[in-house]
């Protein structure tokens, strides 16, 4: 099954696609892989989830936020790629959590983003080598960050 016919398939719906907050390219292709910068978790009406898990969110809110910021990275690989049958797999994924010192499950948040790839490119495809790092802060406020870099299918 296609990955559009998947996307279709899990009754999933990509919001607009999000612009970047600096001067950076959203989707770099190079050499068959394209390296996708950092997304947060903006939602369709333009608000994103910010605050700092451990303080203000909790691990659940953290997981949706991840997810979202998923829902952003395709609709943003889809847009410049032209269908996200372009991408043969995902290679490498680099999620930040902006977290108190003490706040421990930045992998359980970041699964909110790696459920989704797995769900929309299939459990082979769709994971990948995976950090999840806390830090003290993030563009914008948000809650999460993700970049991450595909490999594209052969033409």
């Amino acid at each position: 099954m296609s990955h559009e016919a998947r996307l279709k398939e899990l009754n999933l719906e990509l919001p607009n696609r999000p612009l970047p907050l600096g001067v950076y390219k959203l989707v770099l292709v190079e050499d068959g892989l394209a390296y996708v910068s950092g997304h947060g978790p903006i939602h369709a009406d333009g608000s994103a989830t910010c605050g700092r898990l451990g303080e203000n969110l909790d691990k659940d809110a953290g997981h949706q936020a991840a997810r979202q910021t998923g829902l952003n990275m395709l609709s943003n690989v889809r847009q410049i790629l032209g269908s996200l049958n372009a991408i043969d797999r995902l290679v490498k994924t680099t999620g930040f959590v902006s977290c108190t010192p003490d706040f421990k499950d930045q992998p359980a948040v970041i699964n909110g983003f790696s459920e989704l790839m797995r769900d929309v490119f299939g459990p082979e495809n769709g994971l990948g080598a995976r950090s999840a790092v806390g830090v003290a802060a993030l563009p914008a406020g948000w809650a999460v960050e993700i970049e991450a870099v595909f490999k594209l299918a052969a033409k």
